[in-house]
């Protein structure tokens, strides 16, 4: 939490949402305004709004969450708003919330916020005034969480190996974030079952590949944990099979996009945190593919070879200080990522693997598991590989 005396006029904070029609569903339950200019898209498509229009309401409660988590955040008493509805907001529209201090008012130690509220077209939709009391805490030391060097940040926590490796280190006594993209549903089931260990857990959201969004998942970790000791990457986007003469850079650019950009951020955003502990273990999966090439994944192996370069040279780097930096690369692995893979081609690449089985995903998060750990302080720019013996070096 900010203290009053450390707030200055002109300090602003944003966050993002992006509006999808659960949000609708969600508000209607909780609320119970199921106006049809909401819900019903015959109905909306009659009025001069043609189709749905966003409650008013729902996207102004993201106010209240830009004043409860950043600004001033934990302890903010927000008791007064006034709010003006400039446009409508539709379902799918990317809200920018904006609160920027525009007045302190020291008799009671409160402050007035200007709250906007912009379109992913820079439109303002909502505008109004704050007005929020900071509250101070006397035995703030005494109360703060202390640093845990057990939480840990799974990216990709809903695939098959993520999952697995949610588990696995609630096992090992890790309070875990559980980070999902799309499928917050299974991130919910998983919270519900690590709940069974006993250990904290907390669901984050974001793609890794916008630095906003990677803020918002430290943020939240970090509210929630004091901090985060360990982030295994187990984020995957779906891999076609293209031949070079149909392979277009867009191809190769969301892989490296995926691969090194969405590490690079993770790194550069949760690297400050880690160096001012002076303890921090970053675990991210590459591949067999880039020792033992497939026919058609150029795009893929270049990025995950990228990948360990990058790696190698980062583990270099931030050693000194403190900082583990380590990869696991699997082979195939029996999850969801490979339903559509043939059975024949699945049969082949277990054939081909000295222990004539595939990995399962409870195989790499045991390795994964074991980098997280204290048992791997002294190793950094490493390979685990969990192959079955396919490739040995």
């Amino acid at each position: 939490m900010n203290s009053y005396k450390k707030i200055k006029i002109g300090d602003k904070a944003e966050i993002t949402h992006t509006i999808s029609k659960e949000d609708i569903e969600k508000f209607v339950e909780l609320s119970g305004d199921d106006n049809k200019l909401h819900t019903d898209e015959v109905f909306a498509s009659k009025t001069q709004y043609k189709k749905p229009v966003v409650h008013g309401m729902l996207g102004a409660s993201f106010i209240s969450t830009i004043i409860g988590t950043k600004l001033p955040g934990d302890g903010a008493l927000w008791y007064s708003q006034n709010l003006e509805f400039l446009r409508p907001v539709r379902i799918g529209d990317k809200l920018s919330i904006v609160a920027t201090v525009i007045k302190k008012i020291d008799r009671t130690k409160a402050i007035e916020l200007q709250t906007d509220i912009f379109n992913q077209n820079k439109q303002k939709v909502t505008t109004g005034i704050a007005k929020v009391k900071v509250v101070e805490i006397k035995e703030l030391k005494s109360e703060v969480k202390q640093i845990n060097n057990k939480s840990a940040l799974v990216i990709g926590g809903t695939g098959g190996i993520g999952q697995a490796t949610c588990i696995q280190l609630a096992k090992d006594g890790f309070d875990v974030a559980i980070h999902y993209f799309k499928n917050r549903s299974k991130a919910e089931s998983i919270r519900k079952h690590l709940k069974k260990t006993g250990n904290t857990s907390v669901i984050v959201s974001g793609d890794i590949v916008s630095s906003s969004d990677v803020e918002e998942i430290r943020d939240k970790s970090i509210r929630t944990f004091g901090n985060i000791s360990v982030i295994v990457n187990c984020s995957a986007i779906s891999l076609s099979n293209i031949s070079f003469q149909n392979l277009k850079w867009e191809d190769m650019q969301a892989h490296y996009d995926a691969n090194i950009k969405g590490s690079f951020n993770l790194l550069k955003i949760f690297g400050p945190m880690m160096i001012k502990d002076g303890f921090g273990k970053y675990i991210a999966l590459t591949s067999l593919a880039t020792e033992k090439p497939n026919m058609q994944w150029s795009h893929y192996i270049t990025s995950k070879t990228a990948l360990s370069g990058f790696i190698k040279a980062l583990a270099f780097e931030l050693a000194p200080k403190g900082i583990r930096i380590n990869l696991v690369s699997p082979g195939m692995v029996d999850t969801p990522l490979i339903a559509d893979i043939p059975e024949k081609v699945r049969l082949l690449s277990a054939a081909q693997t000295p222990l004539r089985t595939l990995a399962t995903a409870e195989d790499v998060a045991g390795a994964i598991s074991f980098l997280a750990s204290d048992k791997s302080n002294y190793l950094t720019g490493e390979t685990i590989r969990v192959n079955g013996g396919q490739f040995m070096i």
